[in-house]
């Protein structure tokens, strides 16, 4: 399958993209906010990109937008088909040689970014589309769901960055936080798409395009 045929200028509508983590978490307040997150994102007509899993929160959030009949990308690398997948590929699966082409063809394909609870995976995204914010690949929103406080140590070690002088204090500007997905999905609906041209959502833009879309306040308790 070629990543041409899922363009999201073809389909319109927000495109929201989902990091999270494969795994449930101990705290059941977490699948309840993935499974919430869905639904509200297949209810208000955007597109969930996600990381193609049927586990997990990842799997979690999928299912749910999908029975509340919403539309749904995933994007998977190869070698973790066998490990995130239980059941077969669906049709709007894309399967990338490695996982910095899934992380690539996943925000290329977005108009904002929400990281869910997660672990180093989870971890790694975030900081890759908060770096190339930071150096102005993009402007695209990027939020963290800090369910039940899961966040604060994470929010907490940027602080400490900034303060020791290896950050500008306008990194936090990047990052908006929520409390829970009613106050995420209420922000995400201010968004208006089609976002300006250069947003790179379609496969075919290269990783060094420059990326332009909305700003937001970093650091705001929601």
């Amino acid at each position: 399958m070629t990543p041409e045929n899922h363009s999201c200028a073809q389909a319109g509508g927000l495109s929201v993209c989902v990091f999270c983590g494969a795994r449930s978490g101990r705290n059941p307040a977490w699948m309840a906010a993935a499974e919430s997150l869905g639904h509200r994102i297949a209810r208000a007509g955007w597109r969930l990109v996600y990381g193609a899993g049927d586990v997990g929160l990842m799997g979690a959030a999928a299912t749910a937008a999908r029975q509340a009949g919403g539309r749904t990308l995933g994007v998977i690398p190869a070698h973790l088909v066998g490990r995130e997948r239980r059941g077969r590929i669906p049709a709007d699966c894309i399967v990338t040689d490695n996982m910095h082409e899934r992380k690539k063809v996943m925000f290329m394909n977005s108009d904002a970014i929400v990281v869910l609870p997660g672990g180093a995976g989870s971890l790694d995204e975030f900081f890759e589309v908060l770096t190339w914010r930071q150096i102005g690949l993009h402007e695209k929103p990027i939020f963290l769901l800090n369910v039940a406080g899961y966040w604060d140590p994470l929010i907490g070690l940027i602080d400490h960055v900034i303060e020791e002088g290896f950050a500008d204090p306008s990194l936090r500007g990047f990052v908006t936080m929520s409390d829970n997905v009613p106050a995420l999905a209420a922000t995400l609906a201010t968004l208006q798409p089609p976002l300006p041209s250069g947003t790179g959502r379609e496969h075919g833009k290269h990783e060094g395009q420059t990326f332009r879309g909305e700003r937001q306040k970093g650091w705001q308790g929601q």
